[in-house]
């Protein structure tokens, strides 16, 4: 069977229709989009892969040449959701049996179209000078608003996260997340255009020498950044501890359990304490909880005698009621001698964990919702760098390392180390727990700070300023850190740049789809002008 296929590369010159057997050759292109898309995932922790990231763009190139805006999005769509589905899998472990598959499809499908509409973007920016730049842009932007919607943003699987260690992410202390994303697919995409225009024209031209040079350049540029990362202590050292009590791996029903979290906390501190006593490990300057590790309903005698046992001040991660009834997911300054102080409360709530967005859709789709399913209280920012062990310490929970602003908040509020209580309990064995370490160790060299990581059930880590985990924990057991960390003062360029980074990205990719749109009408237009001159001739 023959057909007329007309080319279908958007804004090229009109061309004779050719006649061809039936094209096969979007099969090909999908299973290379799915392929991709999944070398993408792979890329990410537990595995130390960061270099298929960009291989994984440039395949993702090679599959957008030539394309529609619709075609581009149905491939960046299969792209994503051949990415976040098993990169999202702990979401079957959080949730349980009783929710099914859905929740997990349905976000991956949501985010996925991110991934798609990235494509189609990408199409529009295709016939400009410096394509794979203007492409990059484009795919790096859409990463901005992934953090506001849905349900209050979701940036799990930003590029950035697959780069914990690797050429790329000395970038981070320049340009922090943003940055880091941004040189991966531009490597890629340059890949991609290099190994395009060696196949059609098997000659170096100045387009090819262009090419090779954006695939190397931002290699480059952060094997020479390397030297630069600082990891030296500026002010001292300091003794630190965290505290993991390990919690049973019930998932969802683990809501039901803060009292056990509290006294498998208890008793591993306990421990500790033995320890340190008795010489087996130094004493530490700071104690750690984890998230969410007891709650706080009014005095704690209990809590207060530990913390004076220990002689020094502890971050305690607590479940805080308000005087209103109302609870906030916090971490207390706790001191030896005067008891709690200081309070941050988390401003980043984890969505359908610790509230419910569109509650009154929520409870026609689920049991698990009643009137006295009440919503955490997030916080406003308040002692987010606390006064502790003698230093200041910045705090930011769990879900909130995903995000950019908490932990550059701290830093620039004076923050000379960073501290991060998690509880990834909920979650299982999955890969979870060791995506969120990724993320904590690119906030490491993106502040040049130590971070210490302090989990209810692991992975529980020390992290040091160039990103590298001097000591960890497992999964699901009962265990303690003690280690020494440096305190660092001097601020990074990309903590001096704050959010302007990443919305002057922005703003160059809405210029670059703007221009990209001229163009094609240009071009068009020009088309139509030839083709009516030749019909009046």
């Amino acid at each position: 069977m023959a057909v007329t296929v007309a080319d279908p590369e958007p804004g090229a010159p009109h061309q004779p229709a050719r006649t061809r057997r039936f094209p096969r050759a979007w099969l090909l292109r999908l299973a290379t989009a799915l392929v991709s898309g999944f070398a993408y995932y792979l890329s990410f922790a537990p595995r130390p892969l960061w270099w298929l990231a960009p291989l994984a763009f440039a395949g993702f190139a090679l599959v957008l040449r030539g394309r529609t805006f619709r075609g581009a999005f149905g491939y960046g769509f299969a792209f994503g959701f051949v990415f976040f589905l098993p990169l999202l899998t702990w979401l079957l472990d959080f949730l349980g049996p009783d929710f099914g598959p859905w929740p997990w499809l349905g976000l991956s499908f949501a985010l996925a179209l991110y991934y798609g509409l990235a494509g189609g973007l990408i199409t529009w920016v295709s016939r400009l000078p410096a394509a794979p730049l203007w492409a990059a842009l484009v795919f790096i932007a859409l990463e901005t608003p992934r953090a506001w919607f849905p349900f209050g943003g979701f940036p799990w699987g930003r590029v950035a996260f697959s780069q914990p260690e690797g050429a790329f992410l000395p970038l981070a202390s320049i340009g922090g997340a943003p940055l880091v994303g941004l040189a991966v697919v531009f490597t890629g995409f340059c890949l991609a255009a290099l190994a395009a225009r060696m196949w059609e024209r098997r000659e170096v031209t100045r387009p090819v020498a262009f090419a090779a040079l954006g695939t190397v350049l931002p290699v480059i540029a952060g094997l020479a950044l390397w030297p630069t990362i600082g990891t030296d202590a500026q002010d001292g050292e300091r003794t630190v501890a965290t505290v993991q009590g390990n919690a049973p791996d019930i998932g969802l029903a683990l809501q039901g359990e803060r009292g056990l979290l509290r006294r498998n906390t208890i008793a591993e501190s306990e421990r500790l304490l033995a320890d340190v006593r008795a010489g087996r490990v130094p004493k530490p300057d700071l104690l750690l909880w984890p998230e969410s590790a007891t709650t706080v309903t009014g005095p704690d005698p209990q809590v207060d005698q530990l913390v004076a046992d220990f002689g020094v001040p502890a971050l305690i991660g607590a479940i805080y009621q308000l005087p209103d009834g109302h609870l906030q997911n916090s971490v207390i300054d706790w001191d030896p001698s005067t008891g709690p102080g200081a309070r941050y409360a988390k401003q980043q709530l984890v969505p359908f964990g610790e509230y419910v967005p569109a509650r009154k859709v929520a409870e026609l789709v689920t049991p698990f919702l009643d009137a006295e399913t009440v919503d955490m209280v997030p916080g406003d920012g308040a002692n987010q760098t606390m006064p502790a062990a003698g230093t200041k310490v910045g705090v930011f929970v769990c879900y909130e390392a995903a995000f950019d602003y908490p932990a550059r908040d701290a830093v620039r509020d004076g923050a000379e180390l960073l501290v991060v209580p998690t509880n990834n309990a909920w979650y299982g064995e999955s890969e979870m727990s060791l995506q969120q370490l990724a993320m904590s160790r690119l906030r490491a060299v993106e502040h040049g700070r130590a971070v210490v990581v302090s989990a209810v059930s692991g992975v529980s880590a020390i992290v040091a300023p160039d990103g590298s985990v001097t000591s960890s924990t497992g999964l699901f057991t009962a265990d303690s850190l003690v280690g020494r960390v440096p305190l660092r003062t001097q601020t990074t360029l990309s903590d001096r740049l704050g959010a302007w980074t990443e919305y002057g990205l922005l703003a160059l990719a809405i210029a670059g789809v703007a221009g990209g749109l001229v163009l094609r009408f240009r071009t068009r237009r020009a088309s139509a002008g030839t083709a009516a001159g030749e019909a009046a001739d």
